[in-house]
């Protein structure tokens, strides 16, 4: 398919749609990728502010947002879908997805977005909607929509989103920053896990979903140790499938640590970081989640992945980058192809710098 950008395209279109009463955003994937989007579905309802904005998303996200202010009215799970909801390749049911498209139709969505990426799979996935203007994404592979802009690999995500929000009106500057609201339901939830107590709490977090993107967890452990030595109380968390991580970082510790490894439901974490005085992540989920309801953080980067995911400002998140380009068993350059090897590519982050950026924060905080 040929693929052609046209600015003055894009600029003659940029105007608000008129008579917007429902509009459909599509992000079906993880915690951070849905922290990416907020700024540009707070920017859509500022521009529409009397249409009902539908969230297209995973179950996690239903649950999450149920009754949590947001400009989401709505959040509707989206069925298995190959590229969207599941990896490509996945074999999705035809008469659930006939169902589902056909249950869309009826809610006569005004305007579609596709805040899902280069639209390959998420493109014809939007257009099966039967909303009235279509706007997203498209890499070279994808279809075009009524309104759309190039797919380009580093560009920030809470940027990117909000020039697709400004095809419709929305203004691209207001809204840089993602912001979750912290629902008392959160920190009850929280508090049922770990009680309340007068030493501040420091969250060391070693996992994230791509091993390559894992700080070693002895230094995980270094860090906590000197977060204990000014005066912390030290919770390593991590889901399920982290449990064995969380337990290495808190048994190479000299000092004792709380192993959450496996323990909290999204919203417990939620309510845990909002009492936290620092974060210390990969760069995932939570390190953008903590980021959203306003607690410091530092955050362990790959060059790359610095582009298109770290925080926006430096006033309580302080980034630390890894230049590593190759792949440190085989050599394969990253800048031309993935290998299939999975080693640590943050790794050579040193442990005193990331102790001194969690000390200055921390302390900051006392």
């Amino acid at each position: 398919m040929e693929y052609r950008y046209q600015p003055e395209h894009i600029i003659r279109h940029a105007d608000r749609i008129p008579d917007v009463k429902k509009i459909a955003v599509l992000r079906a994937n993880a915690l951070g990728d849905f922290i990416f989007v907020l700024p540009a579905l707070q920017a859509l309802h500022h521009t529409y502010p009397e249409a009902e904005i539908v969230l297209l998303a995973k179950a996690w996200c239903a649950t999450f947002m149920q009754a949590r202010p947001s400009p989401i009215d709505r959040v509707i799970v989206v069925p298995p879908f190959g590229g969207v909801s599941e990896e490509p390749g996945y074999r999705e049911d035809p008469l659930e997805m006939a169902d589902f498209f056909a249950k869309m139709e009826q809610e006569h969505f005004d305007l579609a977005c596709q805040f899902h990426g280069g639209g390959r799979y998420s493109n014809p996935f939007i257009q099966q909607l039967g909303a009235r203007i279509t706007i997203g994404l498209r890499a070279e592979d994808a279809p075009a929509l009524d309104r759309w802009l190039p797919y380009i690999l580093l560009q920030h995500e809470v940027v990117r989103y909000q020039e697709v929000a400004s095809l419709v009106g929305a203004p691209r500057e207001s809204y840089l920053i993602p912001q979750l609201t912290v629902t008392r339901e959160d920190l009850a939830a929280s508090f049922q896990l770990v009680p309340e107590e007068r030493t501040p709490l420091a969250v060391l977090h070693p996992g994230a979903s791509d091993p390559r993107r894992r700080w070693p967890a002895d230094k995980f452990a270094s860090v906590g140790d000197a977060l204990v030595a000014a005066g912390a109380q030290i919770l390593v968390t991590g889901n399920e499938a982290e449990k064995d991580l969380t337990a290495s970082v808190v048994e190479q510790m000299h000092a004792p640590a709380r192993d959450l490894g496996g323990k909290l439901s999204l919203k417990k974490l939620t309510g845990l970081l909002a009492r936290s005085h620092i974060l210390v992540s990969n760069d995932t989920g939570p390190r953008h989640l903590a980021d959203a309801i306003g607690t410091p953080t530092v955050g362990i980067y790959w060059c790359f992945n610095m582009i298109t995911a770290s925080p926006l400002t430096r006033e309580r998140n302080l980034p630390l980058v890894s230049w590593q380009t190759d792949c440190p068993l085989c050599g394969e350059s990253y800048l031309t192809k993935n290998c299939q090897h999975q080693a640590s590519i943050v790794s050579n982050i040193t442990t005193d710098e990331v102790i001194q950026a969690a000390l200055k924060l921390f302390t900051a905080q006392a």
